[in-house]
């Protein structure tokens, strides 16, 4: 199915307006339609503009405030805590990776943790804002228990996503980021909402049987990526995020598409580590470049057309979007009945015949 094309200022416009309609500051919606949009750009649309209706339920039943009050309430060296207070997730991750890099600019590291969080979306962009600025970065948040451990049917843990990003001399950073699940739960909705079933080896249903029914998959688990190894990496992570900000873990952390009256409340913790104060920055980002260029260049196997460096894929897709996006045609149903909702007519999305 070819998907629909939109101009990027467009759709950004778009859902910053919804969130005005909603009473959010205008610089927060703004960070909210970038990054949202930007996701859906990089080919993650389990994190893009399909999230806007149910960001909009929770700013209406309350658990999510517009307002833009997130407090610094710890300040130690190199360590901060920040309470998000349970505003929108997109600023608080990029005040977050602001205040680590100033710590990181002045004593080399510069670590934050915030509790009180919402949603803060694909965590790539966060990791990579920090190492274009010349930081080593780390980001890890937490969710709701979605992870059984190896060969157990309960959930014990979320499946806590890991960004990491290393600078480059390049045309882009050194970058991970991937939930500690086999794939993240939005993948999952994505493919319930398309009717579509899902691989094996995702998800179980609710008694621990593995299924590929997308809706099964969602009343019951999913499966940690490389078996113990991903739950054991998602249950310390959780642990370090709620730990150190004081803030919810393990089923402390709401459910995301849950009572949307109730916080999501999650903890996240951002570490940023300036090259600068631990070698030639330059020669670094040079060596990472160096090693970018020997993986992508590298011998291929039978039948594969490329191979692409962490990172790189994202990159690819930044640039080939040349100012477009290709959002699922159902993400801009909901976004033009949102907008129906709060008195806008945002009916000029919907894709020319």
């Amino acid at each position: 199915m070819r998907l629909p094309q939109i101009e990027i200022e467009v759709l950004e416009r778009a859902v910053a307006d919804l969130f005005r309609a909603a009473g959010v500051a205008q610089a927060d919606a703004l960070c909210v339609a970038e990054d949202l949009v930007a996701a859906d750009v990089e080919g993650i649309a389990s994190h893009g503009i399909m999230l806007v209706p149910m960001y909009l339920d929770r700013i209406k039943a309350g658990s999510v405030r517009p307002a833009a009050d997130r407090t610094v309430v710890s300040d130690r060296a190199a360590a901060v805590v920040l309470d998000a207070a349970n505003t929108l997730g997109q600023p608080t991750a990029r005040q977050a990776a602001g205040l680590a890099v100033e710590k990181a600019r002045e004593v080399g590291l510069g670590a934050v943790a915030v509790r009180n969080a919402f949603h803060i979306g694909a965590l790539n962009r966060y990791a990579r804002m920090m190492a274009d600025q010349g930081c080593v970065a780390l980001v890890t948040t937490n969710t709701r228990p979605l992870l059984p451990a190896t060969g157990g049917a309960t959930p014990i843990t979320g499946n806590n996503p890991l960004a990491v990003a290393v600078p480059s001399s390049g045309g882009y950073a050194a970058e991970v980021d991937m939930a500690l699940s086999a794939v993240a739960m939005g993948k999952i909705r994505n493919a319930m909402a398309a009717g579509q079933p899902i691989p094996e080896g995702w998800a179980t249903d609710a008694a621990g049987r593995p299924t590929t029914d997308a809706a099964a998959a969602i009343q019951g688990m999913l499966l940690p990526a490389a078996g113990p190894k991903g739950f054991g990496l998602a249950f310390v992570l959780d642990l370090i995020a709620g730990g150190l900000s004081g803030g919810a873990a393990g089923p402390e952390v709401g459910a995301l598409y849950g009572d949307p009256a109730k916080p999501y409340a999650c903890a996240a913790f951002f570490l940023a580590i300036d090259t600068g104060h631990f070698t030639d920055a330059a020669a670094m980002a040079q060596r990472v470049d160096r090693a970018l260029s020997r993986t992508s260049t590298s011998a291929l196997a039978p039948g594969v057309a490329r191979v692409f460096a962490p990172g790189e894929l994202a990159h690819a897709s930044r640039e080939a979007a040349a100012g477009l996006c290709r959002p699922q045609p159902q993400a801009l149903d909901a976004l033009i009945a949102a907008g129906a909702g709060l008195d806008l007519d945002l009916s000029y999305l919907k894709p020319k015949e």
